[in-house]
């Protein structure tokens, strides 16, 4: 049952993270950070700990570099705004577990 929700929550973080690109929706990075913290807590396992970390930290250098370099219209900078949003809290949460782990293996 988690893993269906934690599914159901990458799509619809992803959805929302596209469509709110179009269009202005109040408090959209507060859910899509909700979501990203669901994705991470239920999705992300142990063993896909290091990988996905690995593909967070790509996939913000990328977006922040790309904003910052000005390269992308206004459509394309608000959905990578709100796709960071997303897969930082998702990272957040596998970085935390990662760091709670390595604190109780070594105690």
């Amino acid at each position: 049952m988690s893993t269906l929700v934690g599914r159901w929550a990458l799509v619809i973080g992803i959805i929302l993270a596209i469509i709110a690109g179009f269009t202005t929706i109040p408090s959209l990075p507060v859910v899509l950070f909700i979501l990203g913290l669901i994705v991470g807590f239920l999705n992300i396992k142990e063993r896909e700990s290091t990988p996905f970390l690995i593909s967070v930290i790509a996939l913000l250098l990328i977006g922040v570099a790309g904003l910052q370099l000005g390269k992308f219209t206004s459509v394309a900078a608000a959905v990578l705004n709100n796709f960071i949003a997303f897969v930082a809290a998702a990272g957040l949460v596998v970085a935390l577990k990662q760091v709670l782990g390595v604190a109780k293996s070594t105690s």
